[in-house]
């Protein structure tokens, strides 16, 4: 009894597989477009998609030991920076436009006696990294540079700016991926230092 093959005597089952292999590349890219329209979706209907989870809150947050930024007369950003404290952690860049954009917020967040806001200067040129505080102001209490870019990993950044909620015992309650805006102010951050604060007196 003869097999069924094609032109070329092979069976009719490798041309099958290779026509899914042809149509892989397209599978892949449905996928990623879909992906992608299902974002823009979620952005379009509300959805905050810059509250990207960390697998680091509720965990200590890692050491600190980084060194000062040379010229901006602050302490180093090291443990003892933040120990004790209530302590804002954002990672900036002077190349970032984002961050230029979060600053003014971060001014008016200095203001707050509650707060202890210190700096991660991500993959920046010193000089650069002062003429920004220089043109905008300086919110920080401490800052430490990361010309590497080694303390980030360790901190889980996804993309810049970025920042941690770090409670008086050293945990990690709450990370903002994005920009800092009136908003995320009112509806993220002020309900998780109160609550911060909230047990520490309890």
């Amino acid at each position: 009894m003869s097999t069924d093959t094609s032109p070329k005597g092979q069976p009719k089952s490798r041309g099958y597989g290779r026509y899914v292999l042809a149509l892989l590349p397209l599978i892949v890219f449905a996928g990623i477009a879909a992906t992608a329209a299902k974002m823009l979706y979620e952005q379009d209907h509300g959805k905050d998609i810059s509250a990207i989870p960390s697998a680091l809150i509720g965990t200590k947050a890692p050491s600190l030991t980084l060194a000062p930024l040379d010229g901006a007369n602050l302490p180093a950003l090291t443990d003892a920076a933040v120990k004790g404290k209530l302590t804002l952690v954002n990672v900036f860049a002077s190349w970032c436009l984002p961050c230029r954009e979060e600053h003014p917020v971060l001014r008016e967040l200095a203001k707050d006696n509650r707060l202890n806001i210190v700096a991660i200067n991500y993959k920046d040129q010193p000089e650069n990294a002062l003429r920004f505080l220089g043109e905008l102001g300086n919110p920080y209490k401490a800052i430490g540079v990361d010309p590497k870019g080694s303390a980030a990993i360790d901190w889980g950044v996804y993309g810049i700016p970025e920042s941690y909620l770090v409670g008086p015992d050293g945990t990690i309650l709450y990370k903002r991926v994005g920009p800092f805006d009136a908003a995320s102010i009112k509806g993220e951050l002020d309900p998780a230092i109160e609550k911060a604060l909230g047990k520490a007196g309890s």
